[in-house]
């Protein structure tokens, strides 16, 4: 089964763009994020005209992720148990989403950005992996044969050379201790169970920065999960 990721940056801007790469790219099920539109103003016909069904969660023109599959789709769920709210008064942001894809669990994550070192999101996205973390080490533990695939944006760096020049961002969210240790501890919590898989699950990379989010190639900030690239 060939499984991409894409930070879209809003899917009714780029649409073609999406249409054009499903086209070439014979994968079979796409994670997005940031599709910055509502449910009823997802393109469910024209991703159905591709061959594909689509699973999407967003509310407003912030966030927002799908999965599109042509493998099968079922079981789809909006968030994760125990997945923190983001606010004055706590909502449940459109970050997460998962379907059942041919027998694979797969989930399509946006981890909060974090914004700055001193910013209460900082705090929010820390324990956004915590959860994540624990969540998903329960479902390893409930079913060790699980076929769970973690694609999305994760806003992380877990290396110094996944960013362009570390100068930039020494004092900058996505490349922080905290950070780094909160997605160690994703990876830590499926081995040996995820074994191998570990790393592709969470779309590690150290391939250095991405080129823009025009381009399916990748994307302009540092994150361990690379829009999909042309195979």
């Amino acid at each position: 089964m060939r499984i991409a990721t894409w930070n879209v940056n809003s899917i009714r801007a780029r649409l073609d763009r999406v249409v054009a790469w499903l086209e070439r790219s014979d994968v079979d099920v796409l994670a997005m994020q940031e599709t910055k539109c509502r449910d009823d103003q997802f393109p469910y016909d024209v991703i159905g005209r591709l061959g594909y069904q689509a699973a999407h969660r967003g509310v407003s023109g912030w966030n927002g992720v799908a999965v599109l599959s042509r493998v099968g789709l079922a079981d789809v769920q909006v968030g994760f148990p125990g997945q923190p709210g983001w606010g004055d008064e706590p909502v449940t942001e459109a970050r997460a989403l998962a379907a059942t894809c041919d027998g694979v669990r797969v989930w399509s994550l946006y981890v909060p950005n974090g914004r700055t070192l001193s910013d209460p999101h900082y705090l929010y996205k820390l324990e956004w992996l915590a959860r994540l973390r624990d969540t998903a080490a329960a479902w390893l533990a409930d079913d060790p044969e699980a076929q769970i695939v973690l694609p999305g944006d994760w806003n992380i760096a877990p290396h110094d050379d996944d960013v362009w020049d570390m100068r930039v961002f020494a004092h900058s969210t996505h490349v922080s201790a905290p950070e780094r240790t909160a997605f160690a501890a994703i990876v830590d919590a499926g081995t040996p169970t995820w074994s191998g898989r570990t790393l592709l699950a969470l779309g590690f990379t150290r391939t250095g920065t991405t080129r823009g989010y025009g381009s399916p190639a990748a994307r302009g900030c540092a994150s361990t999960s690379p829009s999909p690239a042309q195979p």
